[in-house]
């Protein structure tokens, strides 16, 4: 066992184009100011990060964790959920998605994935050169249309929408293996990865790929009604990211899961900031910690109804409240009544 890394913050959420989320020394100094010592860093935000840079100069990489850790910060993780969820988008989505594409790919489908695919390879490379050894993402989707069975799905839809996403993605998992570094699919709804099945039918077509890892986030399972203890006794030896993200799930009369199209404070599953939604962390850490869970506590901010900043500095000190130092002896050692192999065969009755 060991203890989990953190706090650390998940900035996407906190970028902006007024100081002092706008720069890279102003965000990590405010950032270590609220208590957190690292930061996952939205590898598409070119206010904070230059993808193309750190994918060709380990010295620009080397420049940007120096910056960070002048302020007491480590940067934790690189994150491509955007163009990750590019990788493989349905037609129905295209124009939705359009947006977190390059503009000179937008409204050609063919063009989009490839960019993406090459975003996401980069930023396997640009980790590597900051010495670290998991990525977050998101699959991206194909079938996720279908998700509901009716109208009943054809034979072999599903299978093929598989098939396909796992031919996408299988060249980014063989570039993460030769950057040492694990591709980390956030379980997430709205992409083909949205909870433990579907995980391993993606797992199964990759031939179990060592670098198809899992980023474990139990907000999404709480809206999924799904067992989020469990899920963590099950994939263990797959979850290499941990989002620290808080939600509720309040069915009615009147609607459950599926929100009844509302907005995010109208829903009967809605993101609440950490402390103020239903995930048992207690369970959550001492099950990582058990398990020897060997990253980083991320905070990922999302709430319908605080304001991101108290979000942000509350979550620092609910992680640190969390955090599990490991011990390093048993409670009844002081009992304990030392080694000796005859005298275990005596009281076993085998002398």
């Amino acid at each position: 066992m060991q203890t989990i890394k953190g706090p650390a913050l998940f900035l996407a959420q906190f970028a902006g184009d007024a100081a002092p989320f706008n720069t890279w020394p102003d965000i990590t100094r405010w950032a270590a100011d609220c208590g957190y010592v690292g930061v996952q860093v939205p590898s598409w935000d070119a206010r904070l990060f230059d993808l193309d840079k750190a994918a060709a100069s380990k010295g620009y990489c080397d420049d940007f964790k120096g910056q960070a850790a002048a302020n007491g910060i480590a940067v934790t993780e690189l994150s491509t959920h955007l163009q990750g969820q590019l990788v493989a988008v349905h037609p129905a989505y295209d124009t939705a998605f359009d947006g977190f594409a390059a503009p000179q790919v937008r409204g050609n489908p063919k063009a989009r994935a490839e960019w993406a695919v090459d975003q996401v390879k980069k930023a396997l490379t640009a980790s590597r050169n900051l010495g670290l050894t998991a990525h977050a993402t998101f699959s991206g989707a194909l079938a996720w249309p279908y998700v509901y069975p009716w109208p009943q799905r054809p034979a072999g839809l599903v299978e093929e929408a598989f098939d396909e996403l796992a031919r996408r993605w299988r060249p980014i998992l063989d570039h993460a293996e030769d950057c040492g570094v694990d591709v980390c699919y956030e379980i997430h709804p709205g992409e083909d990865l949205h909870d433990g099945i579907s995980y391993e039918m993606f797992l199964e077509r990759t031939g179990s790929h060592t670098r198809a890892c899992m980023l474990y986030d139990p907000s999404h399972y709480v809206l999924q009604h799904m067992d989020y203890l469990e899920n963590i006794d099950i994939y263990h030896d797959r979850i290499r990211m941990f989002h620290v993200k808080d939600a509720e799930l309040n069915p009615t009369g009147r609607q459950g899961v599926y929100g009844g199209y509302q907005s995010w404070v109208n829903r009967a599953g809605r993101f609440r900031s950490l402390g103020d939604g239903q995930v048992d962390f207690g369970g959550v850490f001492s099950k990582l910690t058990q398990y020897g869970f060997d990253g980083w506590a991320v905070v990922e901010w999302e709430c319908c109804l605080k304001h991101p900043e108290d979000g942000a500095r509350e979550g620092a000190d609910f992680v640190k409240a969390h955090l599990i130092r490991v011990t390093e002896k048993a409670f009844d050692d002081f009992a304990g009544s030392g080694a000796d192999r005859a005298a275990n065969r005596r009281m076993l009755g085998l002398d």
